[in-house]
Order: C-alpha cells, then structure tokens, then sequence
C-alpha cells in the first residue's frame, strides 16, 4: 500500500513538499545496502583499463560510466514484475480514465436538440461540439505523447496535470451561455483528456510481457469502444427528464472519482523515467557522478527540446515514408470514421424509422458494445489457445502472424454495413439492421487488435509516436464524418449512403491481405521498422 502511495502523483507531491522526508524509496533509507555490483564498480579505478583488467563489471560503461539498472531480474521497481494484482489494478484505471474521454464525446449527442433550441443555430452546426472534441482529442497526443517520452517528465505528471484540467475545464462547459464559448470548451475538453489515448498503450506495454499484452490492450480497446456507445445510452434518459446541460455534467460526474482514483494510485510506468530517478537518488546517496541511468546516457548531448520537437515530427515522417503505416493509418481513419458517422445514421433509422425516442436511441447504440463482447470473446480465445501456445513452443513468430484474425474479421465490416443499410426500413424489424451493426463493430474490434499489436511489435522505438499519428488521423476522419454524414444520408437516403462507405470499407479487404503477404519485405526497407 506504501508503494502505490508513493508513486502516485499525491505521493510525489508528498514527497517535493516534504524534500522527501515521507515515503521515502529503499536507497533514501538508513537500512539500504547497495548491490554488490555497484560497489565493485564504485571502487573501481576510473580508467577503464584498469576496469578490463579486473574482474567483470557488468554496470560499466566502455568510457566509465556505471549504469544505472534493474538490481536483479526479478527487481519488484520494474514494471513488468509487479504482482498481477497491481498490474491489473493499474490498467483498470487506464481504462477507466479512457472510457470516460471517450464517453465525453457522445454523451454530448442527444443535447443536440436542446442546444438548437437555446442557441439558434442549425442542425449542422450543433454537431461541432462534438466534432470538435473528436478532433482535439486527435491533436492532443500529437503533443502529449512526446512528452511523456522525455524520461524526466514520464507518463504520470502528463495524465495527472491533463486530467486534473479536463475535470476543471468541464464544470464550465456544463454551463456556458454561449454557443462560441461551448465550441471552445468542448475542444479543450477533448484536447486535455487525450493523453490516455495513445498513452494508455504504452502504459500496457511498459508493465506487461508478451503473453499478457494482448489481453490488456484487448480491454484497453474495450473501454474505447464502449465509451462512445455508452454515452447516448447514459444521456438519453436523463435529458427526457431533466435538460440538454445534463449531458455535460455527467461528465463531471464520471471524471471525479477516476481522478481521485488515478492520483492516490497510479504509479509511473515508463522504464527510462524510473531508472533516471533511481539513478539521481544513487548519485545522492553515494556523491559519485558516474551513475547514469541509460536515458540520461543516451541524450546526454541532447537538449530536451530538440528530442520532443523531433517525437512529434517522427510520426508524420514515418507515415509518409512507410507503406505499411500509411496503410494502417488510412484503414484505421475510415473504419473509425464510419464509426462516427453512426451518430448520424441512428436518429434517422431509430427515431424516424421505427420511432423509438432519445432514451431508447441511446439503448440502440449498445449493439456495438454487444459486438466488443463478441469479438473479445473470440479474439482472447485465439491468443490463450493458439498465439499464447504457439510463443511457447516456436518462440516469436514475424509480426504478420499477429495479423492472422484480421485476414477472417477484414470481410465483416462491408458485410456489416451492407445489412444495415438495406433492411433499415419501416417493414423490416429493427432487430436486422442492428445486427448489421454488431458484425461491423464485432470484426472492426479484432482488426483493430491485430495492427495496435502489429505496430509496436515492428516499429518498438517509434510505438507512443505511432499510436499519437494514428490517434490523430483515425479523430481528423471521425470530425469529418460527423459533419458529412447527416448531409450524405438526407441526400441519398440511408441505403445509398451507408452502402457508399460500405463499398469503401473492401478497400481494407486488399489492403489487410497485402500487408499480411508483404509486410515482411516493406519492414525490410523501412528504416524505421525492426
């Protein structure tokens, strides 16, 4: 319990207000025992001759430094060898913390009405505060997940400082009078609480191995599913009741207690930042300059800002110069964009097709969520009896193997939309288009598995500055879509319209297949991929 105090954002703060006089970590106590190794290394003779010469020091550096590592390998420090309880603990806060941004977005959809009524403005327009927020949510971790790729700053401080303002940002969104002011909040909004979004596979990455990755970001990818789809359902209800400002405050409401949760308890996770502070409190214990962790090795003749600067450059210069990625990236946009643009189609096939009203439009969008049970189902099924049995036996396996479901699932998204779009209509029960809509969420969610595995897999070094390029492209089509969609469906009708983005959605059949069958050879020329 001490432990997850003091690595959690209150403890830190403890900590600098007490110059780390409370919960203090094992080298700051009068008890600690340095490792035998360092002890070598510190008696050491400087030169690194007179180093070769003695017995091995494996923390020695070739010009003389004694690097800063694990103590052993089973050092309870490392993230990846903390109880499962705690690492399980840790990644239900992950996705907490990104159900409720994700939440926010949709949860705003049947304020729609209420919003029209008090500003005066149209029905296109209405849609902004939520395209707005999608969009903001895409840019932030353009800028975010760079920064907590810097191991002094770390992952921690970024979702603390962020989540703390998208709470605080939120009360006034919830009560602004004007229609400008609402537009700007909601992309604050968006914008502060994005940081979860790419981050919080990385943060899955940093505490879990191989065998247990898939699961976590399968959960991970859950929460981000079922937030959108939850959203209306959580609203619905209580605008019939109450008014449109309600939506928004339930975001307050759910913000909270995650936040209060996420500063009493969750640790910093990133390996660099926690060996750079190891190594500070080393060199104060012993007065010896020589101990560097291997971040502050690496970058030492690099300015912080020149490497943040370059993060953020990274992401777009690897999707313009790697096939692989600008087809992820692409593939990713449209399915998420079709996604959105559910938001659209529902009120016409729902409320005026089968009048159910804005409560029961809200339950309408669980059928995604029903999808995600599914596809988790089956994809965990297929990672604990085939991909968990098969590491075990031939060891790893090329990165396209990871992409095997997709091969099956890529077919289901057409198949999906074509169902929906053309039994959505007044003779045909409700019951068959929404099960259009669970074949098209249900194989989106296994493919979706398959590339965040695929992508740090072959790209390990660039993977936050991956998922932030990928976060933001997938939110620049869902903004997009937003504002196209209603225009699209009114102009060709339902039928038409959705059958149009089914038909773009086979493009992903060719595109999965080729990426399965030549993904080999691409990372071979790639200089970015492994």
């Amino acid at each position: 319990m001490e432990e997850t105090l003091r690595d959690s954002p209150i403890g830190q703060l403890a900590r600098f207000l007490s110059n780390n006089r409370l919960l203090q970590y094992p080298e700051e106590r009068a008890d600690f025992v340095l490792p035998e190794a360092y002890i070598q290394a510190l008696d050491s003779d400087k030169q690194v001759a007179s180093i070769d010469n003695s017995r091995p020091h494996p923390n020695l550096t070739a010009d003389g430094h004694i690097l800063v590592d694990w103590y052993a390998p089973k050092d309870p420090a490392n993230p990846q060898n903390w109880s499962n309880g705690r690492q399980n603990f840790v990644c239900t806060i992950i996705c907490l913390y990104t159900f409720v941004v994700y939440c926010g977005s949709a949860i705003y959809i049947t304020s729609q009405k209420g919003v029209q009524e008090q500003f005066g403005v149209s029905t296109e327009n209405s849609s902004l505060p939520l395209s707005l927020y999608v969009l903001a949510y895409g840019v932030g971790p353009l800028l975010w997940a760079p920064l907590s790729e810097i191991p002094i700053v770390g992952r921690n401080p970024v979702y603390a400082v962020t989540f703390s303002l998208f709470l605080l940002i939120s009360i006034p969104t919830s009560i602004v009078g004007n229609f400008g002011g609402l537009l700007v909040l909601r992309f604050l909004q968006g914008f502060l609480g994005s940081p979860c979004l790419a981050n919080g596979a990385a943060t899955l990455g940093d505490m879990f191995n191989l065998f247990k990755l898939p699961y976590g970001i399968a959960l991970w990818t859950t929460a981000a599913y079922c937030g959108p789809a939850l959203g209306p359902l959580l609203s619905g209800f209580v605008i019939m009741a109450k008014s449109w400002r309600w939506s928004l405050w339930e975001i307050v409401w759910m913000s909270g207690p995650v936040l209060v949760l996420m500063l009493l308890c969750l640790p910093e996770t990133s390996t660099p930042t926690i060996l750079l502070h190891r190594a500070r409190r080393l060199r104060k214990l012993t007065g010896d300059g020589r101990l560097l962790s291997q971040s502050e090795i690496d970058q030492k003749n690099i300015k912080p800002v020149l490497f943040f600067v370059n993060s953020m450059i990274k992401p777009i210069e690897i999707t313009v110069k790697d096939p692989a990625i600008f087809f992820v990236n692409i593939y990713t946009s449209l399915v998420y964009g079709i996604y959105y643009s559910f938001f659209e189609a529902f009120p016409i096939v729902y409320m005026t097709y089968y009048g159910f009203n804005i409560g029961e439009l809200g339950i309408a969008f669980t059928c995604v969520i029903v999808g995600a049970i599914f596809a988790l189902a089956i994809y965990t099924t297929y990672v604990r009896w085939i991909v968990s049995l098969d590491l075990k036996k031939n060891g790893m396996r090329p990165q396209e193997h990871r992409l095997i479901p997709a091969l099956f699932a890529c077919f289901g998204p057409p198949a999906g939309l074509f169902l929906f779009s053309w039994t959505s209509a007044p003779s045909i029960h409700w019951i068959v288009p929404t099960i259009g809509i669970v074949i098209y969420a249900g194989s989106v969610f296994i493919i979706l598995q398959c590339i965040f595995m695929y992508v740090p897999m072959s790209y390990p070094q660039y993977a936050a500055s991956l998922f932030a390029g990928n976060d933001f492209c997938r939110s620049a089509m869902a903004c997009a879509s937003i504002m196209f969609a209603r225009p699209l469906f009114l102009n060709l009708g339902i039928g038409k319209g959705v059958s149009l983005l089914g038909g773009l959605s086979c493009i992903g059949i060719g595109g999965i297949w080729m990426l399965y069958y030549t993904g080999a050879r691409l990372r071979a020329k790639s200089k970015f991929a492994v």
